[in-house]
């Protein structure tokens, strides 16, 4: 019987939750499961919930189970899986009938897919989806792509099961083709980046201070009253103040410092460089994490310079100063993110809406953060960058002094601070009219006689006095 509302595919941790939420609102849900045995338990552990579910054991069973024009959201790994599945279930599908890739894709693969799917006169979607699995399970963000009326047809689903801020749910469609995907990859880029900003606050406390996990968990704990009350500052304090049960040790004392990662933040940082689009902060915390994993190499770095670092004043570490430090960091983070999403809209043809991805993030998502409604507000106003806009400009002129103080310091002691440290170069440049790129220009007119502009005269593909002597010669 055709009585389900939408068809879900992958049942994974991810997949799972995403069916429960939807069911949890109301809404009948096919799913389908590559390894089949794997549905009868997720319909078993679904308790009051799994008169929701339909059962399809096939794909074909799935097409019979829902309601024309269908609907089905893909939860499988991204890549070669997605295009497998999409090849499975094209055949089955009717003109009208819509895919939706709801994985973590390539913004550049939901591109090719969406083309693809114009010429067979099915719809597509592929929606950034961000949480983890309790925003799956309980609201996620959700950013959507694709065009318009596909969006508007599931949008009842998604902005049901998306999360709430202020009676407004925390799903938005973002543009055409992979629009809500490249939004979503940026979302993790500032995610990587905002993690690595802790993290280097979190050094100074522990071996600049010598502060104990305990002691670092209270000082998160507190600024997460502040204006840096957000998800990420709420988690911290959390793993900073767990024991680890089989050794009664702080947790965070037990783990390898070993950072993982699954490509996303790379991809916002090769897409920036694509796009012309700065984001050092990002590309300083993924670099972070590939440095993360050369522990033989760290450890005979450690061995051989660790006498040359010095000491951190004990001001330096001070937690009103790292406070205002952090809260610099964090916003020109953010800056350089809606710098590149700016960017990529211009490129692409987008037309992203850029308060409203502000908007979309302020719940549900990793990144959630209480300067997220001000920031909607701010890009309201179309500024140069998020930090020239109020209220963001009075905020970096009270805190940059903090982070240049704690760069300044951290660095003499030899704590490495990539981030802190390329978010203030990043400022450095922004406020400087007059910056070192001339030099850059006459040595390029020297070598390849590439031409430069001068600051008296008007035109272009200038040279100087060096090109003749190169013709003498």
């Amino acid at each position: 019987m055709s009585n389900a509302d939408i068809g879900l595919v992958g049942l994974g941790t991810m997949g799972a939750m995403l069916a429960l939420n939807i069911a949890d609102n109301g809404f009948r849900v096919a799913v389908h499961n590559r390894t089949t045995s794997r549905i009868s338990e997720f319909i078993k552990d679904a308790g009051p919930l799994a008169e929701k579910f339909v059962p399809a054991e096939t794909l074909q069973d799935m097409i019979e189970a829902l309601t024309p024009p269908r609907n089905i959201i893909l939860m499988v790994p991204a890549g070669a899986a997605v295009d497998s599945q999409i090849a499975a279930l094209r055949p089955l599908l009717d003109d009208g009938d819509m895919i939706i890739d709801a994985g973590n894709a390539n913004f550049h693969e939901t591109q090719r897919r969406a083309k693809e799917a114009q010429q067979t006169g099915q719809a597509f979607l592929g929606i950034g989806v961000s949480g983890g699995a309790e925003g799956a399970r309980f609201g996620p963000s959700i950013m959507g792509g694709g065009e318009k009326q596909s969006w508007d047809r599931v949008a009842p689903i998604l902005q049901a099961i998306a999360a709430d801020y202020d009676g407004q749910p925390c799903a938005t469609w973002m543009g055409t083709d992979g629009a809500g995907h490249f939004v979503k990859t940026v979302h993790n880029g500032i995610e990587y980046a905002d993690m690595q900003l802790i993290a280097e606050t979190y050094g100074i406390l522990r071996d600049g201070a010598g502060k104990s996990a305990s002691e670092c968990a209270g000082i998160f704990e507190t600024w997460n009253k502040g204006p840096l009350q957000s998800y990420l500052i709420e988690i911290s304090a959390k793993v900073a103040e767990a024991q680890d049960p089989e050794t009664g040790k702080a947790m965070l004392d037990v783990i390898l410092d070993k950072a993982g990662q699954k490509g996303t933040g790379r991809w916002t940082a090769i897409e920036a460089q694509m796009l012309g689009s700065p984001v050092p902060v990002i590309e300083a915390a993924v670099a972070a994490r590939n440095l993360s994993a050369a522990l033989d190499q760290r450890s005979m770095g450690e061995e051989l310079f660790g006498s040359l670092s010095g000491s951190l004043p004990p001001e330096a570490a001070d937690s009103k100063l790292l406070e205002q430090a952090l809260v610099a960091g964090k916003i020109l983070c953010y800056a350089q993110g809606f710098d590149l999403l700016a960017r990529a809209s211009a490129e692409y043809d987008w037309s992203l809406p850029m308060p409203d991805v502000a908007k979309v993030w302020r719940a549900g998502c990793i990144i959630r953060s209480a300067m997220l409604d001000d920031m909607a507000s701010a890009l309201e106003t179309e500024p140069v960058s998020l930090f020239f806009a109020e209220p963001f400009r009075s905020m970096i002129a009270e805190t940059i002094p903090s982070l240049r103080r704690v760069v300044v310091e951290a660095q003499s002691a030899g704590l490495p601070v990539p981030a802190m440290a390329s978010a203030l170069a990043y400022f450095d440049t922004l406020t400087r009219v007059r910056g070192t790129a001339n030099m850059i220009q006459a040595q390029r007119d020297y070598f390849g006689a590439h031409g430069f502009e001068r600051v008296d005269q008007d035109g272009k593909d200038l040279h100087g006095p060096w090109l003749d002597q190169h013709l003498k010669e």
